[in-house]
């Protein structure tokens, strides 16, 4: 895409406002509504009484705004500003957690709720687009190196705070008011205000870069053009059939296991569950396991940047996928003995977050190349996939088979994602090269 000469200087960054002030608030806010609309409403769901089937089938829909995102991500190059797209689109999401505050009591309280987690959803994924571009915009070059474990780490207390937190206030609130729609009417106004308190920070906090500015109004642009352009470069890549079907196969069975975890922990020994209180989740599963997935995905950064990606990927791949036989064990031996539960799930989540980040730095190196953002987009859109389709169908193959054989069926699921890995071509000095 050819562009006029930029005036600003290419310094220009160094002038904004301090990173500290502006990052870790935006990062936070940008796991929020995922961690809302991908976990918090399957827990949610699961108090109102809804079936596995319905809740697997109808939450990983939501997925596919993430799905199909790079369709849209250039025209948020193309209009407006990206600090106009994140400030408004906070102000869109903040009243959507609030339309589901006000909604819990309603008879039609399951279709309404998934009706606003669409837009919400949506708003989330293009909210992501504009944020990446804003951090690129509003940093110089030594400074986005800088703060990628800072934007990691507020965005892995996002979901903490949802996964974690909130759950057990809505487990808190529930047990002591005897309501549970009243519970998720209190959680959902929480996060109403804290996002319109986003909105108000960052409308006054967030810094104007020079260059953040519409790409439509530069002369000799061919939006069209250059959008059939970017899509067309990315699957011209070599070995594109290759590359697919990593992103698509390596979750697999994964994709299955998160949908239906938080299931298991909830439900009754006499379902075949653990029968674990939403307190008790909300501190295992939403802080614990995902304190240790934030560590495990540290230090996988950390073995990559040591001996590169080619080197660490088979270690990584079975580190992602041997835990989920600690879904067995608890489907098998039903321990009551939460600690022996926490530690269980602590394991299986270190694992998956050491192990992801050999995926999120292949779609890096994949994404490499003139179009590297659009192309790190479609990549996202191609990884959103393979998490939606296999969990749709998770709630349907648990009921029929039960938890124990369902957890036995996703590690078998698992095996494609060892014949991907034993299919991809990585340069045996990436990863060590890009972290020098």
């Amino acid at each position: 895409m050819k562009l006029v000469k930029q005036t600003a200087p290419a310094t220009a960054p160094a002038r904004v406002k301090n990173p500290w002030l502006w990052i870790p608030s935006l990062y936070f806010g940008q796991g929020i509504p995922y961690v809302v609309v991908m976990t918090l409403s399957v827990i949610m769901y699961k108090n109102y009484g809804f079936s596995n089937t319905d809740i697997a089938l109808y939450t990983s829909w939501l997925y596919l705004p993430w799905v199909i995102k790079p369709l849209w991500s250039p025209f948020i190059d193309m209009y407006r500003t990206k600090r106009f797209w994140i400030v408004g689109l906070q102000l869109v999401i903040g009243a959507a957690l609030a339309l589901v505050a006000l909604t819990t009591a309603l008879p039609h309280f399951f279709q309404i709720s998934l009706a606003i987690f669409w837009l919400m959803a949506f708003s989330s994924a293009t909210h992501d687009i504009a944020a990446d571009g804003f951090y690129m915009l509003g940093l110089e070059e030594h400074q986005q190196a800088a703060f990628v474990g800072v934007r990691s780490t507020f965005y892995r207390l996002a979901m903490i705070s949802g996964q974690g937190l909130l759950v057990y206030l809505a487990g808190y609130l529930t047990h002591s008011t005897g309501s549970v729609q009243l519970a998720w009417s209190v959680v959902f106004a929480i996060l109403a205000g804290l996002f319109i308190a986003l909105f108000l920070y960052h409308y006054f906090i967030l810094p104007k870069p020079a260059l953040d500015r519409p790409s439509i109004t530069d002369a000799g642009v061919s939006p069209l053009q250059e959008f059939v352009a970017t899509f067309a470069a990315f699957f011209k890549k070599k070995d594109i059939v290759v590359i697919l079907g990593f992103l698509l196969l390596f979750r697999l069975g994964e994709a299955q296991l998160l949908k239906l975890a938080a299931p298991f922990l909830l439900d009754p020994v006499a379902k075949g569950g653990l029968g674990l209180s939403t307190e008790q989740v909300g501190l295992v599963y939403g802080t614990i396991g995902v304190i240790a997935l934030t560590l495990g995905g540290l230090l996988g950064g950390y073995i990559i940047s040591r001996f590169g990606l080619k080197r660490c990927l088979w270690v990584m791949v079975l580190s992602v996928h041997l835990p989920d036989l600690v879904f067995v064990y608890l489907a098998t031996a039903l321990p009551s003995n939460i600690y022996l539960i926490a530690g269980g799930i602590a394991l299986e989540q270190f694992g998956y977050g050491f192990g992801f980040a050999s995926y999120m730095l292949y779609m890096i190196m994949v994404s490499d190349g003139a179009h590297k953002t659009a192309h790190y987009a479609i990549c996202t859109g191609f990884m959103a996939l393979g998490m939606m389709l296999p969990g749709m169908a998770s709630g349907w193959i648990q009921q029929m088979l039960g938890y124990q054989h369902f957890f036995i069926w996703v590690c078998i699921a698992t095996i494609p994602a060892f014949i991907m890995a034993a299919l991809v071509r990585i340069d045996p000095e990436f990863g060590k090269k890009a972290e020098a």
